[in-house]
């Protein structure tokens, strides 16, 4: 029965977790529409394999932007679809659901994310805060006294934050992340090389060879675009070595915001974090050599977790299931009241 669910509705990718069944659900925050009667075509990983490749009338978009909902209606109908694949096909319960959302967040973004949820019939929606979702699904002990450093890089959003006695104590959200990153490296290609690529092409090169920390040996890969000369196609072979100078300016800005944590958090907790290190979690944690560049930088051990990618899912449905039991120890939670639709 998937009475607890927890969502990462992530700019570039959304999960679904349930209790029991694990991760049930990843696929591409993307949905395909034609421009002329604004009906929704594709949704998930059909619409994303069609961006760039679209007709004049059909569009790829991203109904979520650095991490919040900027197309309500299309985030509305993303997610139904979303839920009824994910769902079982006889749900007798209304399911409780949460969704994490940035530290950054407004009060009308948050209320944006409440009511496309509870529009579609779930019986509570809660909300909690990507960094402390994050640390909950890396399997970090949040409730205890000793203060835990979690940086969470999700497609739109950074953040960082500090972790004690079950709440936040010290944060900083910034919306640079592996949207940045990708295009980071377009620009670098078409500066360096006069060639044009797509975001998908820096995509493939930010997850196969992208570093920011020198490899003992080298990758390369070649990437095709348009030439900015000629207007033909082109191909070019970049090096992980080039990576490094493209994605200089994005992880420099990164590394400013876990500096800043640093700076605001008190001696005592920082001598907590000194001991326990730094967590990494989210798609762009995985970056090569950002956990090493970090480490390098504050002098603090970093390491990535283990489930890097599905933290944040396991961290909110975990989360809610605690609330759901005992209230009163969870404050942090923010919930809506439920709504007539049905999923």
């Amino acid at each position: 029965m998937a009475r607890y669910i927890g969502i990462d509705l992530g700019t570039s990718t959304t999960l679904v977790f349930i209790r029991g069944k694990g991760v049930v659900l990843e696929e591409p925050s993307a949905v395909a529409v034609s421009k002329t009667t604004g009906e929704l075509l594709e949704v998930g990983t059909e619409a994303a394999y069609l961006a760039g490749k679209t007709p004049p009338d059909v569009d790829v978009i991203r109904p979520m932007s650095e991490g919040v909902i900027s197309k309500y209606e299309y985030t509305l109908e993303m997610l139904r679809y979303f839920l009824r694949s994910a769902m079982p096909k006889r749900q007798i319960f209304k399911p409780y659901v949460a969704v994490c959302v940035p530290g950054s967040v407004t009060d009308v973004e948050e209320r944006a994310v409440r009511d496309a949820l509870t529009q579609l019939g779930a019986k509570y929606t809660y909300l909690i805060e990507e960094p402390l979702a994050a640390a909950i699904g890396a399997g970090l002990d949040t409730d205890e006294a000793d203060a835990k450093m979690i940086i969470d890089i999700g497609g739109g959003t950074c953040d960082v934050a500090v972790i004690s006695y079950g709440k936040i104590a010290v944060s900083e959200s910034i919306r640079v992340a592996g949207d940045k990153f990708d295009e980071a490296i377009i620009r670098y290609v078409r500066r360096k090389h006069n060639l044009l690529i797509g975001e998908r092409t820096a995509e493939r090169v930010k997850c196969e060879i992208g570093s920011v920390w020198q490899r003992e040996e080298p990758l390369t890969l070649e990437v095709s675009g348009k030439s900015l000369v000629e207007g033909l196609p082109r191909a070019v072979r970049l090096s992980s070595a080039e990576t490094v100078t493209a994605l200089e300016e994005p992880v420099t800005l990164i590394i400013e915001a876990v500096c800043s944590v640093i700076e605001k958090t008190p001696p005592e907790m920082l001598r907590d974090i000194h001991k326990s290190g730094l967590v990494m979690t989210g798609g762009g944690s995985k970056l090569y050599g950002l956990d090493k560049l970090i480490s390098n930088v504050v002098g603090i051990k970093t390491r990535v977790a283990e489930n890097a990618q599905t933290a944040v899912a396991i961290g909110t449905e975990t989360a809610l299931e605690r609330f759901v039991r005992d209230p009163d120890k969870y404050p942090e939670f923010s919930r809506s009241k439920r709504k007539k639709d049905h999923i």
